[in-house]
């Protein structure tokens, strides 16, 4: 309640300062003419992407664009683009080629002897599938998603309540993924990342048995963090004991974890993961939180002493500020994007990992991931500043040089060299170009206020879930 008062003052005030002078009128009208020239783009380059994806992938996970051929995560194609791209394919107004997925969706079988792993299929392929049913009200797309969520949900059923890393697709086994070992060890992300999209296949099938599940995990997490109260980073299921290195920190392998306790609170207030929420965030700022060099992070920490243990950062911690802004800790998200900003700034895009400590970048690989992008979005939204909605534009235009090519846009292997890598992630289509539209497109097209994303920036209305039924259908007090 906080937020939305907040929210609803800024928006109040900031639509009662006129211009003050005519020449200012002018400016802003040039400005948003050309943010829609920009939105106009982003939607070409959506379109071209995505028919660049059909033309030499279709049916495939994933497009390589520089060999312009398809490939596949697994043994058998689970078809992870069309059900990343679909969201924003809609957004976007593309109603024909977001009706040909809905027809791939509606054939596709999901009895497969393969193995996947349930946190990659749970945020993309569930996560598409419910937002496709939100778009269409299909009673048909609903028992597809339910078919998929029932396939997954046995990787819940283990001693701890922790879902095992993958699943058998067609048996139900939750052993033997290749590379992987018997899957009874995860990271923290992979564990409790499910509260948002279970939440919504319960309340749509209402069945509470799925956020149940979800909840039962991350409450386990939860449970046994440490005497300051932190998790680790790496957990056994069957057991619930901490492994390896005992370092907790914000970026993947964790960062879902903290963006589901706020965002699933959002549709769904449950007065019990809100408090995990409020505990958390305190912790975070406690232990996390490295002002260094004139720059603010949040790093990698002992889970039992809060000691600094690297100084480093990974593209994915981006995603915090978003978290930030929209829980109402206006100061601390604004900061700590400044940050990411000037990093950006220092190689042209996020290296994946930047030692800060030592000014040295530890992975110099980019997929073009949407993180700093969402958060500056989240930022112009919210504190309705200028300088936000410019750092997009900068991101665009990088990109746009570095990683365009004939067919689609490439990842690049490192960002000191910009040497192109073969390679077109999935959440490119479901995010990357989805935050930048809606940044350009403005409140008219989409109302930032009226949504709530899932991790792969799947799109659901708030006002689609009644609180008074959501209590009921998930099975929350």
């Amino acid at each position: 309640m906080k937020y939305i008062l907040t929210l609803v003052t800024l928006l109040y005030f900031s639509s009662c300062q006129a211009p003050t002078s005519k020449q200012e009128q002018k400016k802003g009208e040039t400005s948003n003419d050309n943010l829609s020239l920009l939105a106009q783009q982003v939607k070409d380059e959506m379109l071209r992407s995505w028919q660049g994806y059909k033309q030499y992938a279709w049916g495939y996970d994933v497009l390589l664009p520089l060999s312009k051929k398809g490939y596949n995560w697994y043994e058998e194609t689970l078809g992870i683009s069309p059900y990343d791209a679909y969201s924003t394919l809609k957004v976007m107004g593309f109603d024909e080629e977001a009706k040909e997925i809905e027809a791939y969706a509606l054939a596709e079988n999901w009895d497969k002897d393969v193995y996947v792993q349930v946190f990659e299929v749970n945020i993309r392929i569930l996560g598409g599938l419910l937002a496709m049913y939100e778009y269409t009200r299909n009673p048909d797309i609903l028992e597809k998603v339910r078919d998929f969520g029932d396939r997954i949900l046995p990787a819940f059923d283990s001693p701890t309540g922790i879902p095992y890393h993958s699943i058998n697709l067609r048996t139900g086994e939750t052993a033997g993924n290749k590379g992987e070992g018997d899957g009874t060890v995860i990271n923290v992300a992979q564990a409790a990342t499910y509260l948002f999209e279970f939440g919504i296949l319960s309340y749509y099938t209402e069945d509470p048995k799925y956020y149940q599940a979800a909840k039962r995990a991350t409450k386990a997490i939860f449970e046994r963090r440490s005497e300051i109260g932190l998790p680790g980073e790496h957990i056994n299921v069957e057991t619930g004991e901490w492994v390896g290195t005992p370092w907790h920190h914000l970026q993947a392998g964790v960062d879902a974890y903290y963006e589901y306790m706020y965002k699933s609170w959002m549709i769904f207030p449950d007065r019990e993961i809100k408090e995990i929420w409020d505990y958390s965030i305190t912790k975070i700022n406690e232990y996390l939180l490295d002002e260094h060099n004139g720059h603010t992070y949040y790093t990698i920490v002992d889970m039992h002493t809060g000691e600094i243990l690297k100084r480093s950062v990974s593209l994915y911690d981006a995603f915090f500020p978003a978290i930030q802004v929209v829980s109402g800790d206006f100061e601390a998200a604004e900061k700590n994007q400044q940050t990411w900003d000037w990093l950006w700034d220092k190689y042209g895009l996020l290296p994946t990992r930047y030692h800060y400590g030592a000014d040295t970048v530890e992975y110099g690989n980019s997929e073009l991931n949407p993180e700093i992008i969402e958060s500056a979005y989240y930022l112009h939204q919210v504190t309705r500043k200028d300088e936000y909605i410019e750092m997009i534009k900068k991101y665009w235009k990088d990109i746009n040089e570095c990683c365009k090519n004939e067919v689609a846009y490439h990842s690049i292997k490192d960002v000191r060299t910009m040497e192109e890598n073969d390679y077109l992630a999935t959440y490119f289509f479901a995010e990357t170009l989805k935050y930048f539209y809606i940044a350009f497109a403005g409140k008219d097209v989409f109302d930032f206020d009226q949504h709530v994303f899932n991790t792969e920036a799947h799109t659901f209305r708030r006002d689609s879930f009644d609180p008074g039924l959501a209590r009921v259908r998930l099975g929350y007090d």
